[in-house]
């Protein structure tokens, strides 16, 4: 695996905890699906993006606002 990927499982990982953090009554799973399925994700999937360089807080921001309004803004 190269390090970009585990990078970018590494920031998967850390959205899912996040979205946990802020709603405690979602499971791994739910949240886990809940990144897979967002723009946010497939942003974060493309390399010229770079979002798994930057911390998981700020690309959980693109996320939580996704969330809030139904877009990435």
């Amino acid at each position: 695996m190269s390090e970009q990927e585990q990078m970018k499982m590494d920031m998967v990982k850390n959205l899912a905890l996040l979205l946990i953090e802020q709603d405690s009554t979602l499971t791994m799973e739910h949240a886990l699906s809940i990144v897979f399925n967002s723009d946010t994700y497939q942003k974060l999937m493309v390399d010229d993006t770079r979002l798994y360089y930057q911390s998981p807080r700020y690309v959980f921001s693109f996320l939580d606002n996704e969330l809030k309004i139904g877009k990435l803004i």
